[in-house]
């Protein structure tokens, strides 16, 4: 009976301890500077880290070769198609030729563009969390006790800590919505409705000690509107909804998820979908149309990548997000992959192994754009539009821009691609319907 009664008196200390200096000041929107203090031990420890490591590499760069830390693994002459045309044809056509093919066909075999944006970004240094640094080997013995530390800390300390607060933020996300649901639809519950979002989104970014920095409020989306950002993590949403509230638009899920969508839609216009009404494209368009031509509802938050990129690129934006009409707010979010990776490689890890990777990470640090308002322009249609939307949030961002659909993640590729790829090589083979 004692242990029972003294585990229940540190829980009890510890709940209260939780509510007190981070749920509280969470809901009210307060820091107590915890964080901040917690971030600058962070960056000087990791600082340390790097020089102790760059010190280490140097005395053993004899024994050691250095690998570039990089993420292709191939030296490659990026030539545009149109000039490797335009050269082969300025002779008649030989067999050497070929080559080219070969050295493309190696080059997308070994690594190609598209497959290694669904892999984390290799670093340029340490972060003390895994060995993603390709150069890292043993270095010295104090440096190693500085990781075995941080082990115990994230573990023993900051994950209980995480899990309480997430527990927290979930279960007052559903209570909360739950009961506004009940309120008949009017101004006051609307704004009970925000109030309950933006409470148990910034005690959820507690959490996974977040640290958010949002750029040029001024053009944060509006209602009636329609975000659309780059895709990294499930956390996307709690990120861009720790700053604003957001209708969200996604299919209907099971357990927990399914949980929380059925409570939330009760309090807050979200756009939940069957796995049957989801395939029909023109519902789905119908009830975003309705949801947009209501200026008093949440602008929609959408992600046209459709599926995670791994926070170094932007891939084709799906052209549905913008064929509703309406006003796009695009958003550009960067995550600093120092201090975690919130990449989710989800053909590689469950939901579950990845919140347990997120939770004992050090911290996730992010930047957040808000960009100018975007209309499609008449002579536009809605793949240009996307287009135009994509490369403006990959140039805000410093992201990579690729063509590329992000469903090669799990699909194969479409026949139109291989066609059109077989076209521009029969190009430089044929010229006026003979050969050389």
């Amino acid at each position: 009976m004692e242990v029972v009664w003294a585990v229940g008196q540190v829980g009890a200390v510890w709940v209260a301890v939780v509510l007190g200096l981070i749920v509280l000041p969470s809901a009210l929107g307060i820091s107590l500077g915890i964080s901040e203090a917690y971030m600058w031990v962070l960056v000087k420890t990791l600082e340390w880290a790097t020089i102790r490591l760059q010190k280490g590499v140097k005395k053993l760069q004899p024994q050691m070769p250095q690998t570039p830390a990089v993420n292709g693994i191939i030296e490659r002459d990026e030539t545009p198609m149109e000039k490797e045309i335009a050269r082969l044809h300025r002779a008649d056509f030989e067999f050497s030729h070929i080559f080219y093919f070969c050295r493309k066909g190696f080059e997308a075999i070994v690594e190609d563009e598209v497959t290694q944006r669904f892999s984390s970004e290799e670093l340029l240094s340490w972060n003390l969390l895994t060995r993603t640094n390709v150069n890292f080997h043993y270095i010295s013995l104090r440096l190693t006790v500085v990781w075995v530390i941080g082990v115990i800390v994230r573990y023993c300390f900051l994950l209980p800590l995480r899990f309480t607060l997430a527990a927290i933020g979930i279960t007052s996300m559903i209570v909360g919505t739950t009961a506004v649901g009940q309120l008949p639809n009017g101004r006051v519950k609307n704004y009970l409705s925000e109030v309950v979002h933006l409470t148990c989104s910034r005690i959820l970014v507690r959490a996974l000690s977040g640290t958010i920095h949002y750029h040029n409020k001024e053009n944060r989306p509006q209602k009636g509107g329609i975000c659309v950002a780059n895709h990294t993590s499930p956390i996307d949403a709690i990120i861009l909804t720790n700053d604003g509230c957001y209708a969200m638009v996604g299919q209907v899920h099971g357990g927990l998820m399914g949980v929380i969508q059925r409570a939330t839609v009760k309090a807050c216009p979200h756009v939940w979908f069957e796995r049957s009404e989801i395939k029909d494209r023109h519902l789905v368009t119908k009830r975003l149309r309705e949801h947009v031509a209501d200026k008093s509802k949440l602008p929609i938050l959408i992600f046209p990548e459709g599926t995670c990129i791994n926070n170094t690129s932007v891939m084709m934006f799906k052209k549905g997000s913008f064929e509703i009409g309406g006003t796009i707010y695009p958003v550009a979010i960067k995550y600093d992959p120092q201090f975690g990776d919130a990449f989710w490689n989800s053909s590689k890890y469950n939901i579950v192994s990845y919140l347990l990777r997120i939770m004992t990470s050090w911290a996730i640090v992010c930047n957040v754009w808000y960009l100018p308002p975007m209309v499609r322009k008449e002579d536009e249609d809605a793949v240009q539009f996307a287009n135009r939307v994509r490369s403006a949030i990959a140039r805000q961002g410093g992201l990579t821009e690729l063509p590329w659909d992000g469903g090669l993640k799990r699909a194969k590729v479409k026949d139109t691609f291989k066609e059109e790829q077989q076209k521009n090589y029969s190009k430089m083979l044929v010229r006026n319907g003979s050969i050389g």
